[in-house]
């Protein structure tokens, strides 16, 4: 999809590209580097400069970016620990018993989507920067992502 304005007398032309990134789970505060596959998208939608903007959608699961690395992905876990504790009376259990209502919790904490922007076709994230993907549910999922892309 295409679209063209005027601006300042010059034309401006902008398209918007859509894909999807297919993930497998394990649930649990699991972690995913996606960084390589969504500057893969945007190298191949033939994009130069825009934005592009990672949606997840499913209220269990979140997208943020941070140091891909062990030491991180535990503290991240552990903070989680913290902040939505699984062992924690959730009214979201007592209403639909499936559990997994800290996973809830904490995905409303992160956000569902992520926008990044890219420049002479690559993401414009900092050295220790990726793309992360956590499942917070309490089983094994299959996921999909919606990856929209703007730009020139």
């Amino acid at each position: 999809m295409c679209y063209t304005e005027t601006i300042d007398g010059k034309v401006q032309s902008m398209s918007v590209t859509t894909q999807t990134i297919d993930l497998v789970t394990q649930g649990h505060t699991d972690a995913q580097d996606i960084t390589d596959r969504v500057s893969q998208l945007v190298h191949t939608s033939g994009l130069r400069n825009g934005i592009v903007n990672v949606f997840c959608p499913s209220s269990t699961s979140a997208l943020t970016t941070i140091e891909f690395e062990d030491g991180c992905l535990q503290d991240l876990r552990r903070l989680f620990d913290e902040i939505a504790s699984p062992t924690r009376h959730y009214a979201h259990n007592a209403r639909w018993g499936d559990g997994n209502g800290h996973a809830h919790s904490r995905a409303a904490i992160l956000g569902p989507s992520l926008t990044v922007p890219f420049i002479s076709g690559k993401l414009t994230l900092g050295m220790w920067q990726q793309i992360i993907f956590v499942d917070f549910d309490n089983r094994p999922r299959k996921r999909e992502l919606v990856v929209q892309m703007i730009g020139e």
